[in-house]
């Protein structure tokens, strides 16, 4: 389930993560691995997320390879370390929807977001480049913990994915 898409502006958020590149059957296993390390990292530092962990997709093609970073919002920007890489979110105009379910239905979620953003005009931060689809800015913030929320149908992820600098200001 997708709840109403909105259409939001977002400030600046500084983040550490770990980029990666994957395909459909290795995302699975580096999203644990990933967020696991950069917490353990955080930790080590004495810091806590400043709010939920994420997948910032960077470049996509479902068929070869995506270029992601997996990771966790900071208060302040921050310096690192290989594997650990800082990162901001950029400032815009995003669309945001809430999917309400298991991670399995996330593509599908995905689709009927973007297919909103088709019917209403919207066009998104992104270019099309020899390795996929580059986007300015796409995220999925994993607002549940199945730690704490074992039902997959009670998770929340938090889809949010930059419109381009034409679309009037909200």
């Amino acid at each position: 389930m997708l709840t109403e898409p909105k259409l939001e502006n977002r400030p600046t958020q500084p983040y550490v993560a770990i980029r990666s590149l994957v395909n459909l059957q290795t995302f699975g296993a580096e999203i644990p691995k990933s967020l696991n390390a950069v917490h353990a990292w955080l930790e080590k530092q004495g810091l806590a997320p400043a709010g939920a962990p994420f997948i910032r997709y960077n470049v996509i093609d479902m068929e070869r390879e995506l270029d992601v970073e997996i990771g966790w919002p900071v208060t302040t920007p921050m310096t690192a370390e290989a594997p650990i890489s800082p990162g901001v979110f950029p400032a815009g105009r995003y669309a945001t929807a809430i999917h309400i379910g298991s991670y399995d239905g996330l593509m599908a979620s995905t689709a009927a977001l973007l297919d909103w953003a088709d019917m209403q005009g919207i066009v998104w931060d992104r270019r099309p480049t020899d390795r996929g689809e580059a986007w300015g800015a796409r995220f999925e913030f994993y607002l549940s913990d199945p730690a704490v929320e074992p039902d997959p149908e009670k998770w929340r992820t938090e889809l949010a994915f930059m419109l381009a600098d034409s679309q009037p200001k909200l």
